[in-house]
């Protein structure tokens, strides 16, 4: 089966995409394009779905670089395929034929480049993330290699949505005590629970760290589980595992 991408033209010049999970070599509950090294599905079969992924982008499956993902605001630069596997939620670079991956199952991914300066950078947000500062981390690495903020583009990929999204008052309460104004990102649930604008958030989070081209795909990953693996519809259904979708991006230039 074909695999399935979905590409933003904010990122064009790049070569990118967010893979559903469709046209993946995986069974079960992980049927599908699995690229979690990290969940329980067979090893061999990972490796062939992150193979599969590679050749699309056009990069051998050495260079497709990933972290190892602690829902932090940590980001690392890589210049070579021996920079790749470090505890990070954040990757960024300047070097041609380099892919760069993050994993997700309803946390965001955020794929981002400055096509001027050919710095492009890859972000883990989920909410912890997004609330410790990792996109403001992320942007600001991508400084360092010569990105200017008002040139970066970013795109949130498949994510869930804040209809699927029930937290109890005290998630919220951590917002708020973050900042008062976090307020705008809840609305009331039942039994006083509240849904949680994750992808909103992911954008204001953006904007305030000096972006100003943005957007986000607008698909839940826990609404179609024919394209997307989701944590919370795995835990929902009482499966025993779930698969990690994969999104990544490359300068196209080079090999």
């Amino acid at each position: 089966m074909t695999l399935e991408v979905i590409t933003d033209p904010l990122l064009d010049g790049t070569t990118h995409g967010f893979f559903t999970r469709k046209g993946g070599a995986s069974s079960g509950v992980f049927a599908g394009l699995n690229c979690g090294y990290g969940s329980s599905d067979q090893h061999d079969v990972v490796g062939i779905n992150r193979a599969r992924v590679a050749a699309s982008l056009n990069v051998t499956t050495d260079r497709l670089m990933g972290v190892h993902q602690t829902h932090s605001s940590d980001v690392i630069v890589v210049e070579s395929p021996a920079d790749g596997g470090a505890e990070a939620d954040a990757l960024v670079t300047r070097t041609p034929g380099l892919a760069l991956s993050i994993l997700t199952a309803d946390c965001q991914p955020v794929l981002l480049a400055d096509p001027k300066s050919g710095v492009i950078g890859a972000a883990h947000a989920g909410w912890k993330g997004a609330l410790f500062g990792v996109l403001e981390a992320t942007v600001a690495a991508m400084e360092t290699l010569g990105a200017t903020r008002t040139q970066i583009k970013a795109v949130i990929g498949p994510s869930i949505s804040q209809p699927n999204y029930e937290v109890g008052p005290e998630f919220r309460d951590r917002f708020l005590d973050a900042n008062a104004d976090h307020d705008r990102f809840f609305v009331a649930g039942q039994s006083g629970r509240f849904q949680f604008d994750l992808p909103a958030f992911g954008l204001v989070q953006l904007r305030a760290s000096g972006i100003n081209q943005m957007a986000w795909t607008r698909h839940c990953t826990y609404a179609d589980p024919d394209r997307f693996y989701s944590y919370r519809r795995s835990v929902h259904q009482k499966e025993a595992d779930y698969g990690r979708l994969i999104s990544a991006i490359c300068l196209k230039n080079g090999r």
